[in-house]
């Protein structure tokens, strides 16, 4: 019989234990890339509204929207309107981000120029919150995204509570004091890892890095 010298046991132990503290320092989110049938006014599966009148559609097919997904077969688009009303979409992580800790991840974007009339760029905004549908702090907001291809933006942050839910929330751009009818397309989010928070500057906010 052969024996594992007490050496490689040792090396797969220890190996082990940072594998498996490593992906319970990992925060998920379901549905993360948004998956299910093409169809307008519907909620993803594992996600929820937080507003009335938030009817997020899953693309490419309604709307006129041709697009492809950037990582699966569907993706998000969430709208703003004339009467000043956006569309947001809200999912409880799988575990909470903690007070003070460096967090950061990642997710595609883009926009179309044909979504039914609803043609204009938007930015993002990301809330989080310890309760369901609060806006407790703004974690962070892109700048206009005006781009047709796919592009990834990459966050770091600290919050400065502790978080349980995160909204993801269409807005109008900085500077726009008439409210229009916009788009914003979401799709891969990736996990939320823990970073090194001694690399981040103390803001109030989300720190954004690759800013588009």
């Amino acid at each position: 019989m052969n024996l594992i010298p007490k050496s490689s046991y040792f090396l797969f132990v220890i190996g082990l234990f940072c594998f498996s503290s490593d992906l319970s320092s990992q925060i998920y989110f379901d549905n993360a890339s948004f998956e299910g049938i093409p169809e307008d006014a519907i909620m993803p599966a594992g996600w929820h509204k937080c507003a009335d009148g938030t009817t997020p559609d899953l693309l490419p097919g309604p709307w006129g929207v041709t697009k492809e997904a950037y990582e699966g077969d569907t993706f998000l688009g969430l709208i703003s309107r004339e009467n000043g009303t956006w569309e947001s979409i809200e999912q409880r992580i799988s575990q909470p981000m903690r007070r003070g800790e460096c967090y950061q991840f990642d997710l595609m974007l883009s926009y179309t120029k044909k979504y039914a009339g609803y043609n204009l760029p938007l930015k993002l905004r990301i809330w989080g919150s310890s309760t369901k549908c609060g806006r407790n702090q703004l974690l962070a907001e892109t700048r206009f995204v005006k781009h047709n291809e796919w592009r990834k933006y990459k966050f770091d942050f600290y919050p400065k509570n502790d978080i349980n839910y995160i909204i993801f929330e269409a807005h109008f751009a900085d500077g726009v004091y008439i409210s229009y009818k916009g788009n914003i397309l979401l799709d891969n989010l990736s996990q939320i890892k823990k970073c090194d928070r001694a690399m981040l500057e103390k803001n109030d906010t989300f720190i954004l890095s690759g800013k588009i």
